[in-house]
């Protein structure tokens, strides 16, 4: 049985979320502009078969990348580092006491993870991070400062955190996550400080991902459910 009898399976909703979800990826890539992103986005939500949705992704990078595989995976497959058990260090302390303390870049968390903030901060980005096999702990004690973890998207993110007179926030995003993704586990205490979870792409900015994650919203919406 030949793609497009797969791909004529398959609602045209989800192919349209599929198709967005891959814009919205290349976008945060800056693979394109703002402006044409949305232009994008507009003619996925028109789209009225598969194939222009797939003509959509023509030109970007990677281009073949089907809008819906035949296997119906949710979004195009990316490669995640991940090294043997036996590279991988048992336990790594970070401390960030009147000042600050960072871990960013191409690094192997150990398994377990503790940061600790006390009128500082911390931060942790594991969006280039190499990471163990299982699940990899983090622990987080904030007081009086702050402890911010930046997490890829499409890898399981666990948070159990405690707020006591702050805050321990986790901004989860609607990603495909693959069955056999790295599990992130974040627990621990903010003290009159704040823990701060969110997600964002490599090479991504704050700013670039409060954009990206409004024009998701807003197409999401569009397309609805239902349709």
């Amino acid at each position: 049985m030949n793609d497009d009898t797969d791909d004529r399976r398959q609602p045209l909703s989800q192919t349209k979320q599929v198709t967005v979800d891959a814009l919205c990826e290349h976008f945060a890539n800056d693979a394109m502009s703002v402006e044409e992103f949305e232009r994008r986005v507009e003619l996925a939500h028109r789209a009225a078969t598969v194939e222009d949705l797939k003509r959509l992704l023509e030109d970007l990078p990677g281009a073949g990348v089907p809008a819906v595989r035949p296997e119906a995976s949710p979004a195009p497959r990316r490669e995640r580092g991940v090294t043997a058990a036996a590279h991988v260090k048992e336990r790594e302390v970070m401390v960030a006491i009147l000042g600050g303390s960072t871990r960013k870049g191409s690094w192997t968390p150990a398994r377990q993870n503790y940061a600790v903030a006390v009128c500082g901060g911390a931060h942790l980005d594991f969006r280039e991070a190499v990471f163990g096999p299982g699940v990899t702990d983090v622990r987080v004690f904030a007081m009086w400062g702050g402890v911010e973890i930046i997490v890829p998207p499409g890898i399981n993110v666990e948070s159990h955190g405690i707020g006591i007179l702050g805050g321990f926030e986790h901004r989860s995003e609607h990603t495909y996550i693959e069955s056999d993704a790295p599990t992130l586990r974040i627990s621990g205490v903010a003290v009159m400080g704040g823990v701060d979870i969110h997600t964002r792409y490599p090479g991504e900015t704050a700013r670039d991902a409060r954009r990206r994650q409004r024009l998701e919203h807003k197409e999401r919406r569009r397309l609805g459910p239902g349709e």
